[in-house]
C-alpha cells in the first residue's frame, strides 16, 4: 500500500510540475503545447485546407497573450533569429480574425532567418499546393538541446524543427527535419522517415 501511495505521489508531483511549465491552447487556427520555461512552443498543429486569400497581413506584428509567459520582441532583436510562424499567416488569410491568431507569440518560433525565409517557406508553399487536392494536418515539433541554448533575453533556441504532414484523404505521411540554421540542402532533401511515435503521438 505504501508503495502504491508513493508512486501516486510521484505522478502527482510530476503532473503539477508539468502543468506549471506547459500550457495547451486550442483555437480555430491552431492547437499548441507551449513551454513557459523555454518561452517556445513544443509542438503546433494546424489544418491546411485550401482557404481563399481575402486579407493582407500589412504591418501586423506579433502580440503577447495574457497570463502566459512567451517570448517577446526583445528576444528577436540584433540576432539571426526571425519571429517564425508555426501556423503560417498565408494559410489563414481567409479572414482578419484567423490571420490575427497566427500572430500570437504562442505561434512564434525562434527560427534562423535563412531557414524561415528559405526552405521552410518553400515547404509551406508546397503544402498549400498539396491542400488543393486534399486537406492536410501539419504538426510542427521543436527540438531543444539539453540544456537549451538561449538568447540573452532568455528565450530558448530550438536546435531542430520537424514538420509532420498528414494527407487526410489518402492517409499518407511526409515528414521533414531541419536544423535551425542556414539550410545547406533543398527542403526535398530534408525528408525523413515518419515514425509512428513522432507522427501520431500528438
Amino acid at each position: 500500500m505504501k508503495k502504491i501511495t508513493l508512486i501516486f505521489s510521484l505522478i502527482l508531483i510530476a503532473s503539477i510540475g508539468f502543468a506549471q511549465d506547459t500550457v495547451r491552447v486550442k483555437n480555430q487556427v491552431f492547437e499548441i503545447l507551449y513551454s513557459q520555461k523555454l518561452e517556445q512552443p513544443l509542438w503546433i498543429k494546424y489544418r491546411s485546407t485550401n482557404r481563399p486569400t481575402n486579407v493582407n497581413r500589412g504591418s501586423m506584428d506579433f502580440y503577447m497573450e495574457d497570463k502566459i509567459k512567451t517570448s517577446d520582441g526583445e528576444d528577436y532583436r540584433t540576432n539571426v533569429y526571425d519571429k517564425g510562424h508555426g501556423a503560417p499567416a498565408a494559410t489563414f488569410s481567409d479572414n482578419q480574425e484567423n490571420l490575427k491568431q497566427t500572430f500570437s507569440y504562442l505561434n512564434c518560433i525562434m527560427q534562423n532567418q535563412y531557414l524561415n525565409r528559405g526552405e521552410w517557406r518553400l515547404l509551406e508553399e508546397q503544402i498549400r499546393k498539396w491542400d488543393d487536392v486534399e486537406p492536410i494536418t501539419v504538426t510542427i515539433i521543436t527540438v531543444f538541446d539539453k540544456p537549451a541554448k538561449r538568447v540573452p533575453t532568455n528565450a530558448a533556441i530550438p536546435s531542430k524543427l520537424e514538420k509532420h504532414i498528414y494527407f487526410e484523404k489518402s492517409k499518407k505521411w511526409k515528414c521533414f527535419s531541419f536544423p535551425n540554421e542556414k539550410p545547406l540542402v533543398e527542403w526535398e532533401k530534408s525528408e525523413i522517415k515518419c515514425t509512428s511515435k513522432g507522427a501520431h503521438s500528438k
